[in-house]
């Protein structure tokens, strides 16, 4: 062997790649996860099969994403500057990493693949390296990743839609109404977290460039359901996160051109991001940065959460995003005809029920606190599902109808008694890693509660719904 391995070789890669399994079998059942056969207690007596429902927060780790990090874990080392061999087998893994990253959103010759640790890093990074004079435009529906970064930059925030094309023909009329001589960014989710409704990204980004302005996607709901081109939407940047793609440890990524990313100082400042580094004779010191994606990637890099990310984009490439595309619109499916049956439910929505969308469907219903739904669905029914905001305040309040003054946070309601009105809703999110029985049980446990009432008493404590114990 070379004295600097290829990782895809490895012993430890080898078994990794052994660990995949056929793509043929994934057609027709949900791709394994762990904690599939997890079992949680009910407060009503017993214990049932965990049913998580909550992917648009986090989904749950792919099997195939776990077992090649174990067989890796090992042979883990420093990456980029060690000697040894574990360090140069760690550092071509990393790169390979960056590679596969590239080749599953589809990059053109010359982006570059920033590893970060979120999208909303990503974007965080982006909003540090646009031009000083630079103008942003976002929707009022965008997650919070998206909404709030721009704090040096001067923000136009846009009216909600109720139609793809009306989102068009708004961006249209604000980049008119620009200053056509300064750079300019648009910031445009490829699904809403919130709605799951999917958003017309090529047109958008084809109104961006037609005005003389860049877009980045913020792909964090869009890459795990379906597949994500750099190239076929024409977007200058998309930024996702590794734990809503079936990847765990904390890893972000930024993608695409590389100008504005090179011509900035360094998101942090640190080793890694420097090329040179040498004292002045008057006792200040001379950096020279790196061009490549390592300008923004100081310090030791998350490696075993950058190979989760590419284990994960491996995964669903060859599992096929039509078979997994397809399963997933048999659930949509399961769930919305669920819920339509019963009077009291309300699913939020922009672009109404024809909307195309992904596994991620938000709801109120009549008489009941959202938080008290929720608490309910755990622990009557062991059935985790998501209540409050969801990081996206403007876009809940418009859906609910609301005033900007009314009560609610993200992700922990204002305190209120079961069956007192707060501002939230109830999200039910699932994916490729999701069995027919969870859905189904969801649906039946909505209309049960609906019908009968939950069986167990409930009180707030810290902003949440609880079981009473006495």
């Amino acid at each position: 062997m070379s004295a600097r391995p290829n990782a895809a070789s490895s012993s430890a890669l080898a078994a990794a790649e052994s660990a995949a399994g056929s793509a043929d079998a994934c057609c027709a059942e949900p791709l394994p996860v762990l904690g599939r056969d997890v079992t949680v207690p009910l407060v009503t007596g017993g214990e049932v099969t965990y049913a998580a429902l909550d992917y648009a927060a986090s989904a749950p780790a792919l099997q195939r994403v776990w077992d090649d990090v174990a067989a890796y874990a090992p042979y883990y080392g420093s990456v980029h500057r060690g000697a040894g061999y574990l360090s140069q087998l760690s550092t071509d893994l990393f790169e390979q990493s960056r590679a596969t990253v590239a080749e599953f959103l589809d990059c053109r010759e010359g982006d570059q693949v920033v590893f970060t640790r979120s999208t909303t890093d990503s974007l965080n990074l982006l909003a540090q390296v646009v031009p000083a004079d630079c103008q942003v435009f976002v929707f009022e529906t965008e997650h919070h990743a998206s909404l709030l970064p721009w704090r040096d930059a001067q923000v136009t925030y846009l009216n909600a839609p109720r139609t793809p094309a009306q989102a068009v023909e708004t961006l249209e009329r604000a980049l008119a109404d620009r200053d056509p001589h300064g750079p300019a960014l648009v910031c445009v989710t490829g699904a809403s977290n919130v709605t799951g409704e999917l958003w017309p990204v090529r047109e958008l980004a084809a109104a961006a460039h037609a005005h003389g302005a860049r877009i980045v996607l913020d792909a964090a709901q869009l890459a795990p359901h379906h597949p994500v081109s750099v190239k076929e939407l024409d977007v200058d940047w998309v930024a996702f996160s590794g734990h809503k793609l079936y990847a765990p440890f904390g890893s972000g990524v930024l993608a695409g051109r590389a100008d504005w990313l090179q011509s900035a100082e360094p998101y942090l400042a640190g080793g890694g991001a420097s090329r040179t580094v040498a004292r002045r004779a008057d006792g200040g010191v001379d950096v020279e940065w790196h061009t490549t994606a390592a300008r923004h990637e100081a310090g030791s890099p998350n490696v075993i959460g950058v190979y989760s990310i590419a284990s994960a984009c491996k995964a669903l490439t060859e599992a096929g995003f039509d078979a997994l595309v397809a399963r997933e619109r048999h659930l949509i499916d399961t769930v919305r005809a669920g819920l339509a049956e019963v009077p009291q439910v309300r699913v939020l929505s922009l672009f109404g029920d024809d909307a195309p969308r992904v596994g991620v469907i938000s709801f109120v219903v009549d008489g009941w606190n959202s938080s008290h739904f929720a608490a309910a669905l755990s622990a009557e029914y062991g059935i985790g599902v998501r209540d409050g905001l969801f990081c996206a305040h403007p876009l809940v309040r418009t859906l609910l109808g609301s005033d900007a003054q009314d009560p609610g946070e993200c992700g922990a309601p204002e305190p209120a008694a079961p069956g007192e009105r707060s501002l939230n809703a109830i999200r039910v999110s699932f994916g490729a890693g999701t069995p027919d029985e969870h859905v189904e049980r969801f649906v039946r446990a909505v209309k049960e509660l609906v019908r009968d009432g939950a069986q167990w008493k409930y009180r707030t404590e810290d902003g949440r719904c609880v079981p009473d114990r006495g």
